[in-house]
């Protein structure tokens, strides 16, 4: 997309917007869906393969800003509280930083997001000061979900891509 399309009052600033947007509501959404563990607080959240899919196929320019606006949205619902929104900004920061280094690739999609709750467990540990071990064996679960599923969302979401034309 050259930059005359891109200007405030062009269709491609408006299609980039309504897409941001729509993947910023897709994390918020995903986030509220929790899926239960075999052992109890060992439960994830499923906006977590799908925020690695987004950024694997949309970059993390589009990624980072649906995210902060998935954040607001947290924020603005009751359903995020600023601790939330530091845990989830360290996830987003870590896949974006794995992207950044990778590119869009198969260990990415497998990577990525283990990596990113792996550091979002530490900022909790730095900012709670306890139970870095049981907060990793906690997460084991949602980072094997993760691994497994992000390039499937990825497949998907690269096919909304294409149709949509973006």
């Amino acid at each position: 997309m050259d930059k005359s399309t891109a200007l405030p009052g062009s269709r491609a600033f408006a299609r980039n917007c309504t897409i941001t947007a729509i993947l910023a509501v897709l994390i918020a959404v995903s986030g509220t869906f929790r899926i239960p563990g075999i052992v109890p607080g060992t439960e994830f959240q499923l906006s977590a393969p799908i925020a690695v899919a987004i950024c694997g196929v949309f970059g993390f320019k589009k990624y980072i800003i649906a995210g902060v606006l998935a954040s607001l949205i947290g924020l603005s619902l009751g359903t995020a509280t600023i601790l939330n929104v530091a845990i989830q900004m360290t996830f987003r920061l870590g896949v974006g930083a794995f992207w950044l280094i990778s590119g869009s690739n198969k260990p990415f999609y497998i990577f990525s997001g283990p990596i990113g709750t792996a550091l979002a467990r530490v900022s909790m540990y730095f900012l709670l000061g306890k139970g870095l071990t049981l907060m990793l064996i906690a997460a084991a679960p949602g980072m094997i979900f993760t691994a497994a599923t992000a390039w499937i969302f990825g497949k998907l979401f690269t096919k909304c891509k294409e149709v949509i034309g973006a």
